[in-house]
């Protein structure tokens, strides 16, 4: 009876932990939660972001770190859009927001008004609904994964610029520093070195990784870690005294393409920051980027996998959100 009653608990336990691990909100996320409320939003978005890729290419890199941004410091409520106010100083405002380009919110902006312009759809679709999809969207566009976005999701009622503090990874991170920060997030080692690929677009500005090859410590001013040739690249394009409102592409060899090349760049000392070189340089991670680099196909089935556990990373239902309708704007 005892051994029985131990190997109940055991399950009871075990399941009890699996059900911890899937927050309810997230459950209520599925794809074509519009279907009877506003069926073509997909298409109506698409066509939006289509419009401002055609713009500017920025409009990439922009829209996906803004989901990032979004998603990692109070889940994916949209409130890294909304616009400081009064005395509150909004998450937008942060120091590690300040370089997220203006066409992501841009893009999400336009494409919210496409889809008010519809009158059947007018204030049915979240903001944060939008930002999820117009991400799945530039990614295509930039010649990565197409995915099916699971949808659901309320606008979140706050936003702080104290919220985001430690919540962001940064360029110094160690391997160990961003499993962490993943896996607060649900995120696993996987996921993460899968996610670290949007910097396969995008660009940084001087000042993100500066102390990589003038003053990397006391007595190796330059990181060891970096590709000698790819060092001297970069010491002209960012000087000392340089411009800081310089940026160069974060991939070296193909900056405009959503594709595997980062882990090939990894492989060849090219990663941009600590925290991109580290996932080669730390035998942990390294495995994983020789498989990606040599297979495309891993390396988007994994990114999707990835994109899609962030996008249930903290999600709004109920009384905890609501349907903004301005996107920089509480109602």
């Amino acid at each position: 009876m005892g051994k029985f009653m131990s190997r109940q608990l055991l399950v009871w336990s075990l399941s009890l932990s699996l059900c911890l691990l899937v927050s309810p909100s997230a459950a209520q996320l599925k794809q074509n939660f519009y279907a009877n409320t506003c069926r073509d939003v997909e298409s109506i978005v698409r066509n939006a972001v289509k419009a401002k890729f055609q713009q500017t290419f920025v409009t990439v890199p922009a829209t996906i770190r803004l989901f990032f941004h979004d998603c990692f410091v109070q889940g994916c409520d949209a409130s890294v859009i909304v616009a400081s106010s009064g005395g509150n100083t909004a998450e937008k405002d942060h120091p590690d927001n300040l370089s997220l380009a203006g066409d992501g919110f841009d893009t999400v902006i336009k494409a919210k008004a496409a889809v008010d312009a519809v009158p059947s759809c007018k204030n049915k679709v979240s903001c944060a609904d939008i930002l999820a999809l117009a991400t799945r969207d530039v990614i295509a566009l930039s010649g990565g994964p197409s995915y099916a976005v699971e949808l659901g999701r309320l606008d979140g009622l706050s936003s702080t610029s104290a919220s985001v503090n430690g919540k962001l990874p940064q360029p110094s991170f160690n391997l160990n520093q961003l499993n962490s920060l993943f896996a607060a997030n649900g995120l696993t080692q996987t996921d993460m070195i899968a996610l670290s690929a949007a910097h396969t677009v995008g660009f940084s500005h001087c000042s993100r990784f500066a102390n990589r090859i003038y003053n990397f410590s006391p007595g190796n001013k330059v990181d060891p870690t970096i590709n000698k040739t790819y060092v001297g690249q970069l010491k002209s394009m960012c000087p000392k005294k340089v411009d800081p409102n310089i940026a160069i592409d974060m991939d070296p060899n193909t900056p405009r393409q959503f594709d595997n090349m980062y882990y090939k760049n990894l492989q060849q000392g090219l990663g941009l920051f600590t925290s991109d070189q580290t996932l080669f340089t730390d035998t942990r991670s390294r495995p994983t980027v020789d498989a990606w680099a040599t297979s495309s196909s891993a390396f988007q089935k994994a990114f999707v996998t990835a994109i899609t556990k962030l996008g249930r990373v903290g999600v709004k239902t109920g009384g905890n959100g609501n349907i903004r309708r301005d996107c920089s704007a509480f109602n």
